[in-house]
């Protein structure tokens, strides 16, 4: 699945939630994202590589998807805690179907 490119999200903290996995939170700063989305992990300019979104929390609210200014937990697909730091950028990617 595609997700928007031009989604952009800073990681504020990072959780692991036993039985589910990493949780990434911060404040969307652009773009659209959708649960399934695929998204890219960036440390500075180094790409660490790309993960699925599979679920998107707002105040204890599951949502479909997120926007900009909101302040979200993103459970990631086979991120472990010691990957991602404070500072990390989730970026939008593009993929040709």
């Amino acid at each position: 699945m595609a997700s928007d490119p031009s989604f952009r999200m800073t990681v504020e903290d990072i959780f692991l939630i036993r039985g589910r996995g990493t949780v990434v939170t911060g404040r969307v700063e652009s773009g659209t994202l959708k649960v399934g989305d695929t998204v890219q992990l960036r440390r500075q300019s180094t790409i660490l590589g790309n993960t699925v979104v599979t679920g998107i929390e707002m105040l204890r609210k599951l949502l479909d998807q997120a926007s900009p200014g909101d302040n979200v937990g993103l459970l990631l697909r086979d991120v472990t805690r010691d990957e991602v730091q404070r500072g990390d950028v989730l970026v939008g990617v593009e993929f040709a179907a």
